[in-house]
């Protein structure tokens, strides 16, 4: 017959094992909250990469028109001006234009408009020279040179932390671009999003990035291109993308019309997919 001592001491343990228990219950509950927290986050972040490092060797989609392909010589070294735009030779770029203009110093006030006939209807934007002067030179010189025409927006993201439509890919693909990089001209100030779109492991906190912005995609720093986002409703991620102007009210009714038709959810674990009402920039003009 056990003793008191043996029973307080069987109590004791029977009392440490619920403890344990229930602890570890605890810390699986706040494991799969974190988690569910950071898969949003990661979601959003993965979200407006575009995919040129993916695969630098694969073959373009489609065959650069020889009328547009730019002197080989004159795409070997970058621009001397503060922009420094560098040649990226790997990357699928079927409708090469050259390297914009670099002048000393880059024009760094006012605003360019710029008319986008789409398929769809206007987009109509406003490029902020002050936000990101070099961004704005690609930019114009994108489409001056007839970059953008005949291009579609290859991905439209609905989610709860990224509501955006991608553009400015030649090949369609996410892999696609000017031939060219340029560096960051990161946005400051941003509203700092809500804690459910922080992620624990992140280097900055994720920002607003309001409705109506106009932002340039990236595959990491300093690799911008072509490819740009427009933002159809307040989204949530790092400050690591280019800000450099902003979406007209009619523009934005375009894109809630082709939000509201939703995607074909191709594009896996980066999120979104190609928009279900085709979206097809006709003409594109920077009114300088």
């Amino acid at each position: 017959m056990p003793s008191n001592e043996q029973r307080r001491q069987a109590a004791k343990n029977k009392l440490e094992r619920q403890l344990a228990q229930r602890e570890q219950k605890a810390r699986r509950r706040r494991i799969t909250a974190v988690s569910t927290t950071i898969v949003v986050v990661v979601a959003a972040v993965v979200g407006v990469f575009y995919f040129t490092h993916t695969n630098n060797d694969e073959k373009a989609s489609g065959e650069p028109d020889p009328a547009a392909k730019a002197d080989p010589a004159a795409q070997t070294q970058p621009t001397s001006g503060p922009c420094h735009y560098t040649p990226t030779p790997k990357q699928d770029s079927p409708k090469s234009v050259g390297l914009p203009k670099d002048p000393k110093p880059t024009p760094s006030q006012g605003t360019v408009p710029v008319s986008v006939q789409t398929n769809q209807g206007a987009i109509d934007l406003t490029l902020d020279r002050g936000k990101a002067p070099c961004t704005v030179q690609s930019f114009v010189h994108l489409a001056e040179s007839e970059f953008f025409d005949g291009t579609d927006c290859h991905r439209l993201t609905t989610s709860e932390a990224l509501k955006v439509l991608q553009c400015g890919d030649p090949t369609g693909t996410g892999k696609g671009g000017p031939g060219y990089k340029f560096a960051d001209e990161l946005p400051e100030n941003l509203e700092t999003a809500p804690e459910k779109f922080q992620s624990p492991r992140a280097e900055k906190k994720s920002a607003v990035y309001p409705r109506g912005t106009l932002a340039m995609a990236n595959s990491g720093p300093d690799t911008n291109g072509s490819q740009f986002f427009m933002v159809h409703e307040k989204s949530y991620l790092p400050p690591n993308y280019t800000v450099f102007g902003h979406i007209s009210e009619q523009g934005l009714q375009v894109l809630d019309k082709v939000a509201a038709a939703g995607h074909d959810d191709s594009f896996g674990r980066a999120g979104g997919g190609h928009p279900n009402e085709k979206v097809t920039f006709q003409k594109v003009t920077a009114k300088t």
